[in-house]
């Protein structure tokens, strides 16, 4: 879709895999796209077999709050809702961070934004597609998921025999259109018994090879930590214009009211109330 001659983000119910390179109508599609969806049922990509990249949780799934700047598609803030990074003309300062619903410098365009990174397909070991997402719904069913998966297979995440699954619901909120959002579940075909043996297996192979996953963990999580923004500023346009309001979506967003304005805070909240189910 276009306005005022840019491109802007579709709301879809499937999957699509792209590459890293962008043609005149956007980004090209990864070859895996095509093989993936003469697959799929109706040719609609509505679940995707990967593996994660990392054992720990938070590297595989990096959530917060983030403010970008409309004109150059560059992020200006990044906070979880008790500190921020946020980029000026001196550079980046590190300051307390509120919570959208409380920030004056945001003036509401600040929003839960996450990546999620997996394996798809056997090219490259340690190549990955990231999942970019401004879904609450989204986000806090990774989070949940992926804390259980860590739980039930002994910290073996980056082992699991995984899927990616774009589930629908309707609320009242929607009225009654419906809301995709990304669920993570064991591989289809498999138990999560099956699944756990499977991950076990991969770990004895990869130890006795010498593969290092605690190494690969720590230095990714270097990594992140080294950079003031994660995302380069060809990477960020694509979902610039769901951070404003009046966008090509009418300006609705998943929105919280919660107490806590912590991030973590959220997704911590979201796992109990799953766990007391």
């Amino acid at each position: 879709m276009e306005r005022n001659g840019k491109r802007l983000p579709e709301k879809d119910d499937q999957f699509t895999l792209t590459s890293q390179v962008q043609g005149r109508d956007g980004w090209i599609l990864h070859p895996l796209d095509e093989k993936l969806r003469k697959e799929a049922e109706g040719q609609k990509l509505r679940a995707i077999s990967m593996r994660l990249l990392f054992n720990d949780p938070g590297l595989n799934l990096r959530a917060d709050y983030s403010l970008f700047d409309r004109t150059t598609g560059r992020p200006i803030c990044v906070g979880n809702g008790e500190t921020c990074r946020r980029a000026g003309k001196e550079g980046v300062a590190t300051l307390p961070c509120p919570g959208p619903d409380a920030c004056a410098f945001s003036q509401g365009a600040c929003k839960a934004y996450a990546r999620l990174n997996v394996v798809v397909g056997d090219d490259d070991a340690l190549g990955s597609f990231v999942l970019r997402t401004t879904s609450f719904n989204t986000i806090r069913t990774l989070a949940a998921r992926l804390e259980y998966f860590s739980a039930v297979s002994g910290g073996l995440l980056a082992c699991l025999p995984l899927e990616l699954k774009l589930r629908g619901k309707s609320t009242t909120m929607s009225y009654g259109t419906p809301i995709y959002y990304v669920d993570l579940v064991v591989r289809s075909g498999l138990t999560l018994e099956q699944a756990i043996a499977q991950a076990r297996e991969l770990d004895e192979q990869r130890r006795v090879c010498g593969f290092d996953q605690g190494a690969l963990d720590e230095a990714a999580r270097k990594g992140f930590a080294n950079g003031a923004f994660e995302d380069l500023a060809e990477d960020v346009p694509a979902v610039v214009e769901e951070f404003f309001p009046g966008n090509a979506h009418g300006g609705k967003t998943e929105g919280t009211t919660k107490a806590d304005s912590s991030l973590q805070g959220h997704l911590e909240d979201r796992v109990a109330r799953l766990n007391s189910v």
